[in-house]
């Protein structure tokens, strides 16, 4: 299955177009050293939460926006050996000193997948961080498959979850801290592609209000801690790359 590179960046509001550009500016780059899909998507419904949230994960500051972001690639090896030219190549050094958000307060890390339903891309994103206790990754697993086919009956064009297989810790922030992981937890991140916002939002109602699915006995993760949000692409080189072959 893909292997994804996941990313949460805290990005100061007024620097919206900065980001923007500097994402298309590197995206050609990144193609270069292998990624085979470049997504960037901007803070749009994003709720604050009790324990944890986006905005949590990453400390923003009250002018700033989070990002989420993914890159794809076919496999680890892949995504491994662009990194390694990533780390090595002086255009990236170039951007590195040249970036419209604080680096320092950025969270990544490599996921395999575990789901992946739907192919077709989306104008509105959902994005989750969820802990997974260790031994439950098989029950997750089973769990998130059922909901994909819920979401995608509901009109999802995309839904995929990734469970953490080379997340690092950070000096200010990481995946690990963003969802208060316990000894042995993995993280996951996921995501759900719809064609709009308003198929988003009537599909939530509606999952919502089915008492079928409603949860029974033990969920295999800890609802308190994962987090979520609403996002609106500014970057995807899938599309632009379909836009060009057209």
């Amino acid at each position: 299955m893909t292997y994804f590179e996941g990313f949460i960046v805290p990005v100061p509001e007024a620097n919206k177009d900065a980001y923007r550009k500097s994402a298309a500016d590197a995206a050609p780059i990144f193609k270069e050293f292998g990624v085979g899909r470049h997504f960037e998507a901007w803070d749009s419904d994003v709720p604050e939460g009790k324990v944890t949230d986006f905005r949590k994960a990453v400390d923003a500051k009250p002018d700033e926006k989070v990002v989420f972001s993914w890159f794809e690639y076919p496999d680890k090896a892949t995504r491994d050996a662009a990194n390694e030219k990533m780390m090595s190549d002086p255009r990236m050094k170039e951007m590195s000193a040249n970036m419209p958000f604080d680096g320092k307060r950025m969270i990544m890390g490599g996921f395999e997948a575990i789901v992946e339903e739907g192919t077709d891309r989306g104008d509105y994103t959902d994005g989750f961080v969820v802990p997974v206790p260790e031994g439950k990754e098989d029950d997750y697993q089973k769990l998130a498959a059922k909901m994909a086919k819920i979401f995608r009956r509901h009109g999802a064009n995309r839904v995929v979850e990734a469970l953490s297989n080379d997340v690092p810790k950070g000096e200010v922030t990481d995946f690990y801290r963003a969802v208060k992981a316990e000894d042995g937890e993995k993280v996951v991140f996921s995501f759900i592609e719809w064609p709009d916002k308003a198929t988003r939002d009537e599909a939530w109602k509606k999952i919502m209000e089915d008492e079928s699915l409603k949860p029974e006995g033990d969920m295999p993760f800890s609802g308190q801690r994962m987090f979520w949000g609403g996002f609106e692409p500014i970057l995807d080189t899938a599309k632009a790359r379909e836009t060009a072959d057209a």
